[in-house]
């Protein structure tokens, strides 16, 4: 009995060390945002004015209609407790994804070119991998020579294995030979590039749907996530990239990339909560660790501790 007591006040301590490095690794990403906070509350108070916050929330690039959402029925003068309850609220819709019971798990990765792709590819694969998971890369952006090359950088820097073609050719049979391999190696999660393209692409698009369809024959129900990368820079204009792709292929979820270059991070509560769509990871840097797993929970607390004299 003893033991396992002791095993789990280990565990419940990993998991403080785990949120509050979560913590860490997002006052990084958002040190620009918490700058235009400081501009208009300079010093943490125990209570925050209706405007101010409704100021605060404009500065970090919250959409107004959002915003609304939010504040309705507030006080003039609010607690962190009111706010924090409001603000993780705009997450809530975004369904569970089970993970279970499914090998390979095939993960499909959709973006525009200059969104940080190729680079969040890497990372993810590099998660997995440091979560003692295998993984597998599928060079499918066979639209431009560099991103296969770029993707085989990554594979080779991260010990992972790749399989790829050569510029130009069927992007789709790229994803077959993929989720093939990982059956037959018996690894754990694929992962597949697509072509950087813009909505208005119709034969990027089409090729889009056509890898869709032959990952499912490859392996039923695949790919089981579609996962749209947003460019955290943007803020709210990359809202309308993903609900466009949203309608082509159907999204799973979003990871935002970038953060830490912009003073947009309040971007997160439009983009999660207009696209009703789950926000799983977002991009703090360049290197192969900078990607974390989101949280609503320490995204608001993060904010919070900025403004607000702890409780």
């Amino acid at each position: 009995m003893f033991s396992f007591l002791k095993k789990d006040k280990n565990e419940e301590n990993k998991t403080l060390e785990t949120q509050e490095e979560s913590k860490n690794f997002l006052s990084k990403a958002l040190s620009k945002t918490f700058s235009s906070i400081k501009n208009v509350v300079p010093q943490k108070k125990e209570k925050i004015s209706f405007d101010e916050i409704e100021e605060l929330l404009i500065e970090s690039d919250v959409e107004y209609e959002i915003i609304e959402k939010a504040m309705n029925g507030l006080p003039d003068m609010i607690t962190r407790k009111q706010l924090r309850h409001r603000l993780v609220m705009l997450f809530e819709h975004a369904p569970e994804v089970n993970l279970q019971n499914t090998k390979p798990f095939v993960r499909l990765i959709i973006g525009v070119n200059g969104a940080g792709k190729t680079t969040t590819i890497a990372k993810l694969a590099n998660n997995l991998k440091r979560n003692g998971q295998s993984v597998i890369l599928g060079a499918g952006d066979t639209f431009r020579a560099a991103a296969i090359e770029q993707l085989s950088t990554w594979a080779e820097k991260l010990n992972i294995p790749i399989i790829k073609t050569k510029q130009g050719h069927d992007a789709s049979a790229v994803a077959f030979d993929t989720i093939s391999a990982a059956i037959s190696r018996n690894i754990d999660n694929v992962i597949i590039d697509t072509a950087g393209r813009l909505q208005t692409q119709t034969n990027l698009n089409n090729e889009l749907k056509k890898i869709v369809k032959v990952c499912s024959k490859a392996l039923p129900d695949a790919p089981h996530q579609k996962l749209m990368i947003l460019d955290g820079t943007q803020g709210n204009s990359a809202i309308a990239q993903a609900k466009a792709f949203n309608e082509i292929v159907g999204i799973d979820g979003i990871i935002v990339t970038k953060l830490d270059g912009t003073a947009k991070g309040g971007a997160l509560f439009s983009i999660s909560n207009q696209l009703e769509l789950p926000i799983f990871y977002i991009g703090i840097g360049e290197k192969e660790n900078d990607l974390i797993e989101f949280s609503p929970d320490n995204f608001v607390d993060s904010l919070l501790d900025e403004i607000y004299i702890k409780e």
